[in-house]
Order: structure tokens, then sequence, then C-alpha cells
């Protein structure tokens, strides 16, 4: 019977009927003879892992709260070490904690300023107030940080665990949404369609608080138990590479675990001794990053399998990348909207149809170069492609001669 007894599910379903016989009138005292059997050799972390479970599961916290009143009489103190326990996801500084801080943030900012700067626009549309409106507007886009955080870094682990619609579809909905603030910035600036603005705006705020229900309502609660502390850690350690928006500096999130990076940093310190040998030369390891890095573009090398295996890591880098897209599909790492395009010139590129490609678009006082290379061996096999980037508006700008420094 012991084996039964320990056994989770027969705990949770013991729980659940324990529960049921409160909402039915039983009484605390009868009630916790059986609460107390259940509790041998169960910590209080597992029977508030127990609740939690019977939560996610449909049954209302209401119905857990019955428990209370069984708990003080068996555990005493102890009731609040069960339900005082916050799980991970709660403690300030966890990516998800900090992702419903700037959703926070973000309603107060629409609420205390870009609201008012639209109502002071619809009393009198001056160029004061139109310049205040506008830069309202302007703070509203870094909102970016936000929808790139959550792409680059929570989706990915997403669709390791084979979750592959909700982020595509909510990606494309964060695309349109900064495409609708950019056209209302340019309409502002440009004095343009200025009748339909503040309806454009209100658009706006209505689909920015509904992708806050939609991400704390949806997409949240189907992941925070499922990816690991490691995943957690990685997601917490990267996103400074990208920034934070309508937040103040929160404190740091540190878990009581190993150092995963040192640990892994340990591992490699055999494997990054020597040097990598070229028909052309040798470099040490170090040497060949720093000197990647140091180019003034960004270069993304996807496999023969279509797997991303390596970016650089440049001062000028133009779009956001994360070590979290390495072993990423390189479908999946692209908004749904252009994924198509680097599709089709992957397909081309594996048929021998192409060998290169290349785009070229403005992105603020940016003009950037998007070059796609097919990397074939000497025989011709398709080993994969590399992606590189630059800004060039500095060099469209070059005239004349310079033949000393």
């Amino acid at each position: 019977m012991s084996e039964i007894i320990n056994n989770r599910e027969y705990r949770r379903e013991t729980l659940r009927k324990l529960i049921n016989r409160l909402h039915d009138g039983e009484s605390v005292d009868v009630v916790k003879e059986d609460f107390q059997r259940l509790l041998n050799g169960v910590t209080t972390e597992e029977i508030a892992e127990l609740e939690n479970s019977l939560v996610s599961e449909g049954m209302p916290v209401e119905e857990i709260q019955r428990l209370c009143d069984v708990h003080a009489a068996v555990l005493g103190s102890s009731v609040e070490q069960i339900h005082d326990l916050k799980k991970p996801v709660e403690e300030e500084g966890h990516p998800i904690y900090v992702f419903k801080a700037e959703n926070r943030g973000i309603e107060d900012f629409i609420e205390s300023s870009l609201k008012p700067a639209m109502a002071a626009f619809k009393e009198e549309g001056s160029e004061d107030n139109t310049n205040k409106l506008l830069n309202e507007v302007q703070k509203l886009l870094e909102i970016d940080k936000h929808y790139s955080r959550k792409e680059n870094l929570l989706f990915p682990y997403m669709e390791k665990y084979d979750i592959t619609t909700p982020p595509q579809v909510m990606w494309g909905v964060d695309d349109e949404i900064r495409a609708e603030i950019k056209e209302a910035i340019n309409n502002i600036k440009n004095k343009t369609d200025m009748k339909n603005i503040l309806k454009d705006l209100e658009n706006v705020i209505a689909r920015v608080n509904d992708m806050i229900f939609k991400e704390e309502n949806i997409l949240f609660p189907m992941v925070e138990d499922l990816l690991t502390e490691d995943e957690w850690v990685t997601i917490d350690k990267e996103s400074h590479e990208i920034g934070f928006c309508f937040i103040d500096r929160i404190k740091p999130w540190n878990p009581e675990r190993v150092d995963i990076e040192q640990e892994e940093n340990k591992k490699g310190e055999t494997q990054a001794d020597g040097y990598i040998r070229f028909e052309t030369g040798f470099l040490e390891i170090e040497e060949l990053t720093c000197m990647l890095n140091s180019l003034p573009i960004d270069i993304t090398f996807v496999d023969k399998d279509d797997i991303v295996k390596y970016f650089s890591q440049s001062s000028e880098r133009i779009f956001a990348r994360t070590k979290a897209i390495i072993g990423r599909t390189v479908h999946n790492c692209h908004p749904p909207a252009s994924v198509h395009v680097v599709e089709e010139i992957v397909k081309d590129f594996k048929a021998g149809n192409k060998d290169s490609e290349e785009f070229w678009i403005n992105m603020g006082n940016k003009f950037v170069y998007i070059r796609y290379f097919a990397v074939r061996d000497k025989n011709g096999k398709y080993l994969g492609t590399v992606e590189v980037t630059q800004d060039i508006k500095h060099i469209q700008e070059i005239e004349g001669e310079k033949r000393l420094l």
C-alpha cells in the first residue's frame, strides 16, 4: 500500500476528494484526520504544488481555500509556509515577472501620458499639442523591446516544446502593432491623415491592451511551468542584450543554483585550446571570434538542414540576435510576414538556381543592405547559407577620394 500512498497522482486525487467533502459540508474536524494521513511524508512544498495542479486543471481557487482551516488545524503556524510559497515566475526579476511589470508600465503610460496628450490635441490641434502627441507616440514605440524579447527569447523555447502556432500568430500581431505605431508617427510628423489620427491611436491602444491580455491569460500561463530553470536563467541573462521598457530598474533574479554558465565555461576551457587551421593560415579561437565581431556587419550562418549554427556579435548589430536562436530552424527565426521570403531563398540555393540574393530597406536613419550567399564545398555541394547585414548609409555618402590618413 505504501507505493500507492506515496504516489503523487493518488495524493492529488485524495486532496481533490477532501476538498469536495469540505464543499459538501463536512466539518474540519472530520476531514483533518484524513488530511493528516495524506501529509505523512509529504512536504509543504508538495502540498502547494498539488494545490496549484488542481487549479491548473480548472478547480476554482475558492475551493482550494476551503483547506485553509484544515491546514491550520493540522500544521499550525506552518499554514503560512504553504500559502506564502511563491512560484518562481512570481519572484522579482524572473523574466515573466519582468514582462508583467512592463505591462503594468505600458498601461500606466497609456493612461497617464498618451491619453492626456490625445485629449489635449483633440481640444486644440496646436503646434505645441501636436508635438507633445508625437513625443508620446514615439515613446510608445519602446514597446518593441518587450515584443522583441518575447519573440527572440521566449518563442524559441516554446518551439522546442512543440508549441509553434501561438508564437507565430502572436508575432504577426506584434508586427502589425509596431507598423501601426510607426504609421501614426509618420502621419503626425508629416501632418497627413490628421483627421483620423486619434481614431488610429485608439485602435493601437486597443490592440496593445488586447496583447497584454493575451500574454497574461494565454501565453505566460502556457510557459511558466514548461521551461526549466536553466532555460529561464538563459532568458534572463540574454534579456539585457535587447533591453526593457516602461519599468524602473528591477532587482536581479538570483535563484539558488549552480552557475551553469561558469560550469559550461569550465567544460569549454580544453575545447578552446589550440588553433583552427585553414588552407591559407591558422587562427586561435579567440582571434577568430574577435575578428568576426570586429567587422561592421552582422553574420548569421544556417547549415544545410536549415539550423542556425552561428551569428557574430558586432557592435553595430542591426537586427536582434540572442543565443537562444542557436539550434533553431531558420523558419522560426523570422516573423511570419517575411519567413516565406527566406524559405524561398534557401530553396533556390539548395536547388542550385541561385548563389546569392540581396535586399535593401530604410530603417529610420539607417539604410540596411541584406545579402544572402549560398555556401558550397569545392564540389558544389550545398553546406548552408550565410546572411550578411550592414548599414551602408555612410558608404552611399562617400564622395571623391581618400588616399592619406
